[in-house]
């Protein structure tokens, strides 16, 4: 299981039109973040060999980027499991340079959604099996989760707002985010309900937004000018499509993805430093903590009061304040690498976390199906 450990790492990361960015369309965003990224590592764009894409926008992702970007790649995968495809590429990027299958990976994503519709929707329609009941998708399928971990586990909504509070406090660290400014209990309590027990303040961004990374193998990785952030592990996990399916609301393939992606990476959960979670809802980092085994299963709610992931807190999570109040243009997955690479790299600003040499990134696809975790590191840790 370790010998993907250390094999690859990012060289280049960049990101594009982060919150409003009028005008442009989706692959134009995708782009400008590959050229951002590109320079960045210190390579030229024709290096690229090996591209891994995955887009709300486009059916057949990679096809796409190759045309406009004017690429040949030897190796291209466009895996599409969600939010959650970009951990999972960064495994596959790996394998792929390992093999010899090519030489410079790109990472890519782009989306316009907020200039373009502004509605919070999800590629993962609703299956048959829900259809008859006209559920609001995908913020119903997360609001069925959270009602049954509150009824299980005695969640509460004070335990929600206690999150989306951690990720404005975040936000207002990072001058690239989204939504920042003052925000209070009472506001995020009384903020409009849109599907019980999940209110506006319970739900994601929709924002436009792109980003790209570029990885080599770590031995190509020295001869290039910038800080390397390497590949130390991941793994994956997926139960369902349809939330109608899964088999407990309570519990995520999480999981299972997190303790593979740490074996690989031979390190346990105090060993990591920031922790990047794909919340796309408020429920999904109290979900996540606990099926990533940073706090027990139904501690989640109680774990995450009184600040202890909001900026000062013993455990930092989700730095660059999330999908929540940093930025999610349909699929989120991208942007905690993006973030976990700054901190690595010391480049976070006021929002850098000191002796950062750790991150976990975790990613989630459709309603809480496919999960992939994906653990970075510097090089002192490797």
């Amino acid at each position: 299981m370790d010998t993907m450990r250390g094999k690859s790492a990012i060289v280049g990361m960049a990101t594009a039109g982060v919150g409003e960015a009028p005008g442009f369309s989706a692959m134009e965003l995708l782009g400008q973040a590959t050229v951002k990224a590109v320079n960045d590592a210190g390579v030229k764009l024709s290096d690229i060999d090996g591209v891994f894409a995955a887009t709300s926008s486009h059916a057949f992702p990679t096809m796409s980027v190759v045309e406009y970007l004017g690429l040949k790649p030897r190796f291209f995968d466009g895996t599409n499991v969600g939010g959650s495809s970009f951990e999972l590429h960064l495994l596959q990027a790996t394998m792929a340079l390992e093999a010899g299958l090519c030489e410079v990976a790109l990472i890519c994503y782009g989306s316009n959604q907020r200039t373009a519709g502004g509605r919070l929707v999800s590629m993962s329609e609703p299956q048959w099996h829900e259809t008859p009941y006209k559920p609001r998708h995908p913020i119903t399928a997360y609001a069925l989760a959270t009602s049954r971990h509150m009824a299980q586990y005695g969640t509460r909504r004070e335990d929600l707002a206690d999150v989306a509070l951690a990720a404005r406090g975040w936000a207002n660290l990072n001058p690239e985010a989204f939504a920042r400014g003052p925000l209070t209990k009472d506001e995020v309590m009384s903020a409009r309900m849109i599907s019980d027990p999940l209110s506006k303040s319970d739900c994601c961004l929709v924002t436009d937004g792109a980003a790209a990374c570029i990885l080599v193998r770590a031995d190509k990785a020295k001869d290039l000018p910038g800080k390397p952030v390497y590949f130390m592990g991941a793994g994956a996990a997926n139960y369902h499509r349809s939330i109608v399916a899964m088999p407990d609301l309570t519990t995520t393939a999480a999981a299972e993805s997190g303790p593979r992606a740490m074996e690989m990476a031979g390190v346990s959960q105090k060993d990591i430093d920031v922790v990047m979670v794909y919340d796309a809802f408020t429920i999904n980092t109290i979900l996540f903590l606990e099926d990533l085994g940073f706090c027990p299963k139904g501690e989640g709610g109680r774990f995450v009061q009184d600040g202890r992931i909001a900026p000062g807190g013993e455990l930092a999570v989700n730095t660059n304040g999330g999908g929540l109040s940093c930025v999610h243009p349909g699929m989120y997955g991208l942007f905690l690498i993006a973030e976990a690479v700054a901190q690595i790299r010391g480049d976070a600003g006021d929002r850098q976390q000191a002796d950062c040499n750790i991150a976990l990134c975790h990613g989630n696809g459709g309603t809480l199906s496919s999960q992939c975790t994906a653990i970075l590191c510097s090089e002192a840790a490797l």
